[in-house]
């Protein structure tokens, strides 16, 4: 699993170092000119953390989250940030900064993929270089672009259960940047089915080319994770219970006994994939995920208080009392208007600004195989009942006796919330995204998606903009 990954200096994102248990071969230049990055196995290796080190950044990994709960039911927003209350009034433009921001760095880690998937078969002449070498680092490529991508579909198109995927997604973009024709970058925008079909492949490869036990980055458990979330979006119940049972069944990934994890996340058997931060990151343009999640989820002094607990995240915990995710991740104090309420401890690392992003854990896993299970009346790895009822025992909740679609959603809320699940939970399942929400935050809405960004519009002359933006 990743362990800490720490920029160092960047150049189109390419160049960076990695900290860990396991050191690898460090680059130490400030930067190497972008055709020297494929003369050495330092450069290689440097550009590919260069695109662990680009999803870091706080648009992909911190903001996509943040507004993920709060255009949802989790999240009372209260913060003062123009951009992000347009969004949270379902009232955004394609001129908003913080969804310009998201795309623009989704494309860039998307080119350094590109790089690195396009140019490094070509390579010969680095003879440390070996070929299970190029296998494992296109595979990091390409698990890194799968999530990048998802990331972007779901938050610029409308879900698959809208219109069967045949709604438009986002360009697909398979060429590396710099040397590329602009032809290759002005791309109408593919259907929700095409992306997704996009993101299995990069995942399958991903799958079959990284090692199962990696102690720095992405391993093939990971993408299989990926894989049943997919699925799961997709209503592909059978191969998305199928695919969170071989992680499950892995052994690889055990729940963790408590929820302590998230002081210590990295080293956690629960942590399949996160966006791992350290001290020594320091500050980062656009900010760090870090520093997204610390400021925002946390009450001040420490941070802003601009993202609290909803009251009614806060009453759906206090209908069943004692439940630990409750108890033991939360704290009571005043937010950014000053309210009395509650704040998630998820991301606690206010001193040095280094709490970790989460993006894939063990108990979604079982939250997905139960779903997927109950929905396609299957019975792969155990019961429904029998895997939310193992979420439950570690959050010191009784087993409950029989299981229904509410419930298992019930326990994905509860477990997930402040993670960025929420609301493409309900988009799915055809729920509004706010009690008494209204037609505008309503399923296929649409303000429930993000408009295509200006930027995109006045440079690309071939894409079209989604319905209601300007």
């Amino acid at each position: 699993m990743m362990k800490t990954i720490k920029t160092i200096a960047v150049l189109f994102g390419f160049l960076a170092i990695i900290s860990c248990e396991n050191r690898l071969d460090v680059v130490p230049e400030d930067s190497v000119a972008s055709n020297t990055v494929f003369n050495s196995f330092a450069t290689i290796n440097g550009a590919v953390v260069g695109i662990y080190s680009k999803n870091q950044s706080g648009d992909l990994n911190g903001n996509a989250q943040l507004i993920s709960d709060f255009m949802a039911d989790n999240v009372a927003f209260v913060g003062s940030f123009p951009s992000l209350q347009e969004i949270d009034q379902f009232e955004t433009l394609a001129t908003n900064a913080t969804i310009d921001n998201i795309w623009l760095d989704g494309y860039e880690l998307i080119g350094a993929a590109n790089n690195i998937i396009v140019n490094l078969p070509e390579v010969t002449e680095v003879a440390e270089l070996t070929d299970a070498d190029k296998t494992q680092f296109i595979g990091e490529a390409k698990f890194l672009r799968a999530v990048t991508y998802f990331q972007l579909v779901n938050l610029f198109a409308q879900p698959f259960q809208v219109t069967g995927g045949t709604n438009l997604g986002v360009p697909i973009i398979t060429q590396p940047f710099e040397g590329g024709e602009i032809a290759d970058f002005q791309l109408e925008r593919s259907t929700v089915n095409e992306v997704h079909a996009f993101i299995e492949q990069d995942l399958l490869d991903a799958a079959a080319a990284l090692p199962e036990e990696n102690g720095v980055r992405a391993e093939a458990g990971a993408a299989r994770a990926l894989l049943a979330r997919l699925n799961l979006y997709r209503e592909n119940w059978e191969a998305a219970a199928n695919l969170a049972n071989q992680v499950i069944a892995s052994g690889n990934y055990p729940l963790a006994g408590s929820f302590d994890f998230y002081d210590d996340n990295p080293n956690s058997t629960e942590n399949i994939f996160s966006v791992v931060n350290t001290p020594t990151d320091g500050p980062q343009e656009p900010a760090g995920s870090d520093e997204v999640y610390v400021n925002f989820y946390n009450a001040a002094p420490g941070g802003r208080g601009d993202a609290p607990f909803s009251q009614d995240l806060i009453d759906a915990f206090a209908a069943e009392a004692g439940d630990l995710r409750f108890t033991d991740l939360s704290v009571a104090a005043s937010d950014a208007q000053g309210n009395d309420t509650f704040f998630t401890t998820k991301y606690p690392d206010i001193v040095n600004n280094a709490s970790d992003g989460m993006v894939l854990r063990a108990a979604e896993m079982y939250l997905i195989r139960a779903e997927a299970n109950l929905r396609g009346s299957l019975s792969i790895g155990d019961t429904p009942l029998n895997d939310v009822n193992t979420i439950r025992t570690r959050a010191g909740l009784a087993n409950l006796g029989a299981v229904d679609l509410d419930a298992i959603l019930l326990e994905r809320r509860k477990e997930l919330c402040f993670e960025g699940h929420r609301r493409m939970d309900l988009l799915r399942n055809n729920l509004n995204l706010r009690p008494g929400g209204g037609a505008a935050s309503a399923p296929g809405a649409d303000k429930v998606i993000f408009p295509i960004v200006d930027d995109e519009i006045t440079n690309n002359p071939n894409i079209t903009q989604n319905p209601g933006n300007f």
